[in-house]
């Protein structure tokens, strides 16, 4: 899998920043004519699950984090209460720091204007900011810390056809989890997403009047593209449905049908790099919306604070634990809202830190993957010639909804433009001549599958195509799913078949397809989705903390199908995973309304069933299992253990968990490892402190202390359970994982600067190159926490620190040296020295690389 990451946006801070995109080749797989097998890695799932991830510039937006203590900070250090006068009065003080700062700073000359300002989840703001301002903030004892402003992406059939069972197998699945009794009634959901459409029949009742972060008014409903008003958004319609919808097709039901749904829509239509329209989100319209979950009503108090927040988004890679988004989950349990997020869905990586999205990697999120449930799947027949040249012949997987009506043969076309590059999905008047008649009409359309090919796919479908074949990256099976605009068979080839046919269609030659009737094939039911994102977070913790059912599931979409009915579809992704659990979490809340934030989270993750043959990184404690939580009487915090990186043979690490008794009686808790690790069996031994066997009253809390030690020196991670078992009740358990220090930790590299001797300028600064971070084998990421830019004059004294970056995934990075010191002012000629110091994520010392020149 190749994954383009680019990090430019996050140095607009620095002025003058030049940045390459860097390869992160995860895990390789390449196929062409030659290639017998036709795999379907995680990669086929690009642009099936969430949204095309576009390049977007988010200019020179930071999100400012103040320590002034938040609502949240004061209400938790007041023991979890407060009333409501003083929880005005604490917001109002938070909002007052932003104020004073932002005042001292333009007596000082330095305008700002914020976007968000933060008082609830966290004491900050947002706003864009020149380089001169950042780095004035990073020296000001009231300022934590000045963070990049990042992208978060949305992370993931008609009704008729769920009634009349027209679904190929696997296309299409409920997730199944429920608590007999409950609906969540009286539970109040928070849905940050893109826009709802509330007039769904499938919601209708269930969705109260919300809020729209991005065009900053109260309609957040489901937006339509302003370059095409057929598009509509629809993850956020479609994750409502997941949540609560109710009385569907079929008899579909959404999780927690009786719960309701605030929608605030924190994503949405918005501009990307190259001027066009994308439906994104950015990490300060994210925390903006975690403010109004925990106060709908803005009034400065949080005793309305929606009991479980789930978030649709991801930021791709950044499993950061102190970016202003984990902190902003953070600030919302001590407020006592569970938030759930999705763990991404960038699939495997290394056995170091993974590829979990933010703001999944906070240890305060209860980060959930995507588990596959399906049974079965479809695949098909196809063949593709030209004459007597066959080009192509293998058995696929289907990738739509609609399965063959019995065996097809078709003639071939293709769009106008097929074989030129394009920015974007085709249009539909592609499709058709310049005299308006459809090109494939009746024909098996050959259409690129781009970013987006269940787009594609629909178009084709309007311009009368009698069949798809998109030709690019191989699709899985109903990785398209439920659309109502595709009503007929979807397949995918490899792009040097799709491109070899398009060619003899370009060349007038009698281009034919044929497709068979579809087959099932029965599938290992219960194993983590090839997308789903895998651990760690970039503070060491096991994420996600668990998974749940999250592909193909059904829902509905937004809009109206061609005459008129509701539309319904299906979704893949782990924020429907997320959506599953967050729905759970109502039910558990409304069948147990004594339990907060954290025992939920605890519950929920404690009591997942493992599944065999899955790592921990995969799944953390295994399957939601709703049946086991239930009655669960134990929590145990953290929901998932870092020991941190093993040195060698002598290294040892402790933990501590805290257990919680959620049960009316005392309760007697045994703490234990997992069997494989007694005597040291796998290099590596546990020791619990004494007694490892607590008594813990009816609401209380009991301490263990886990030591983990090494007894060999390591080249590879090492895994397991710890198992917390009160007696006669239902046991938690809480995954570990210990990765070997790698023999490099260099995270600074090609530091180049562009001329070694220059003239103050601020207009032609000399460039500063450098790699941070880096990529180790396996796709292992290695990102900087911080990075310090210092600068040293004639002598060696020190003039100041010019930059301080945080939160650093492994790129290209460009600095722009204008010749002036810390405090702006002109530098004096003279040699001088800068050192850069690169802070790794977890612990270990710091890289560090210098370069010199001299000012004329």
């Amino acid at each position: 899998m190749r994954l383009r990451r680019r990090e430019a946006p996050q140095l607009g801070v620095l002025g003058a920043v030049a940045l390459a995109a860097t390869l992160l080749s995860v895990a390789a797989g390449a196929g062409g004519p030659r290639n017998n097998g036709l795999r379907v890695a995680a990669s086929a799932w690009r642009g099936l699950v969430g949204t095309p991830r576009e390049q977007v510039a988010v200019g020179q937006r930071v999100i400012v984090v103040l320590k002034s203590p938040s609502l949240a900070d004061r209400v938790a250090s007041a023991g979890g209460t407060a009333t409501e006068a003083q929880e005005r009065q604490w917001t109002a003080a938070a909002l007052a720091a932003d104020h004073q700062l932002i005042a001292s700073l333009a007596q000082q000359g330095v305008k700002i204007r914020p976007e968000f300002q933060y008082a609830r989840v966290l004491t900050g703001f947002s706003a864009p900011l020149d380089p001169r301002a950042v780095a004035l903030l990073e020296r000001l004892p009231e300022v934590a810390g000045v963070y990049p402003v990042r992208i978060a992406y949305p992370a993931s059939l008609s009704s008729k056809m769920i009634q009349n069972g027209r679904l190929a197998p696997g296309a299409g699945v409920e997730a199944n989890v429920d608590l007999p009794g409950f609906d969540g009634r009286g539970v109040t959901i928070a849905l940050l997403d893109t826009g709802v459409e509330a007039t769904h029949p499938y919601l209708l009742g269930r969705v109260s009047a919300g809020e729209d972060v991005i065009d900053s008014d109260d309609d957040p409903s489901a937006s339509a593209s302003p370059e095409d008003a057929a598009r509509l958004e629809r993850h956020g319609t479609q994750l409502a449905g997941l949540l609560a919808g109710s009385d569907g097709p079929g008899g579909l039901n959404g999780i927690a049908r009786g719960a309701t749904v605030l929608p605030i829509r924190v994503a949405g239509w918005q501009r990307e790099a190259s001027g066009r329209w994308a439906v994104y989100g950015r990490t300060d319209q994210l925390v903006a919306g975690l403010e109004l979950a925990v106060d709908p009503n803005a009034d400065g108090v949080a005793l309305d604070a929606a009991r479980v927040a789930l978030v649709g988004l991801a930021e791709p890679f950044a499993a950061f634990a102190d970016s202003p988004s984990s902190r902003a989950v953070a600030g919302a349990l001590r407020l006592d809202t569970l938030v759930v997020a999705p763990a991404g869905n960038d699939g495997f990586a290394g056995p170091g830190y993974g590829s979990i999205s933010g703001p999944g990697g906070s240890r305060a999120a209860l980060t959930v993957g995507a588990a596959d449930i399906r049974e079965s799947s479809a695949t098909v027949h196809v063949v593709l010639r030209s004459g007597l040249d066959v080009a192509f012949d293998r058995q696929v997987p289907l990738a739509g909804a609609v399965a063959p009506p019995g065996n097809m043969s078709l003639r071939l076309a293709a769009p106008r433009l097929a074989g030129r590059p394009s920015a974007g999905p085709p249009k539909l008047t592609e499709f058709f001549d310049d005299d308006g008649f459809s090109l494939v009409a009746g024909r098996a359309a050959l259409v690129p599958a781009g970013s987006d090919p269940g787009y594609a796919a629909a178009q084709a479908v309007k311009a009368g195509a009698a069949a798809v074949i998109l030709y690019g990256d191989m699709l899985p099976g109903g990785g398209i799913g439920l659309d109502d605009d595709v009503t007929v068979p979807v397949v995918s080839v490899p792009g040097w078949a799709g491109r070899a046919m398009v060619e003899a269609v370009l060349s007038g030659r009698r281009a034919l397809a044929s497709i068979e009737r579809a087959r099932a094939e029965s599938r290992v039911e219960g194993r983590v989705a090839p997308f789903s994102s895998r651990g760690l977070a970039f503070d060491g913790f096991v994420k996600p903390d668990l998974v749940a059912p999250g592909v193909g599931l059904l829902t509905d979409a937004p809009g109206r199908a061609e005459d008129g009915s509701a539309r319904y579809s299906s979704i893949s992704g782990s924020s429907a995973a997320a959506a599953v659990v967050a729905g759970a979490a109502a039910l558990l809340a409304q069948a147990r309304p004594e339990l907060d934030a954290s025992a939920l989270k605890g519950l929920l993750a404690g009591t997942a069933e493992r599944l065999p043959r899955e790592s921990v990184v995969a799944q953390g404690v295994g399957r939601l299992d709703l049946g086991s939580a239930y009655p669960g009487e134990v929590a145990a915090l953290p929901t998932t253990l870092s020991f941190g990186r093993a040195t060698g043979p002598h290294w040892h690490a402790t933990r501590r968990i805290v257990v919680r008794n959620l049960s009316k009686r005392p309760l007697r808790i045994e703490v234990d490892g997992d069997e494989r690790d007694r005597g040291g069996g796998r290099g590596l031994i546990f020791e619990f402190s004494k007694p490892r066997l607590v008594r813990v009253a009816p609401g209380d809390i009991a301490s263990v202390y886990v030591t983990a030690a090494a007894l060999s020196d390591g080249s590879s991670s090492i895994e397991g359970m710890l198992t917390v078992q009160p007696e006669g009740s239902t046991p938690v358990h809480v995954p570990w994982l210990v990765t070997f220090r790698p023999r490099r930790d260099d995270l600074l590299a090609s530091v180049r600067l562009s001329t070694a001797s220059f003239k103050p300028s601020d207009s032609a600064p000399a460039v500063l190159a450098f790699q941070a971070g880096r990529i180790a084998g396996g796709g292992q990421l290695e990102p900087v926490a911080r990075l310090d830019l210092e600068l040293h004059g004639p002598g060696g004294s020190r003039l100041g620190v010019l930059a301080r970056l945080r939160d650093l995934l492994p790129g290209r990075y460009a600095f722009g040296l204008t010749g002036r010191d810390a405090k702006g002012e002109r530098l004096e000629r003279g040699r001088y020295r800068l050192r850069l110091t690169a802070y790794p994520t977890g612990h270990g010392p710091p890289s560090r690389a210098a370069v010199r020149f001299t000012i004329r």
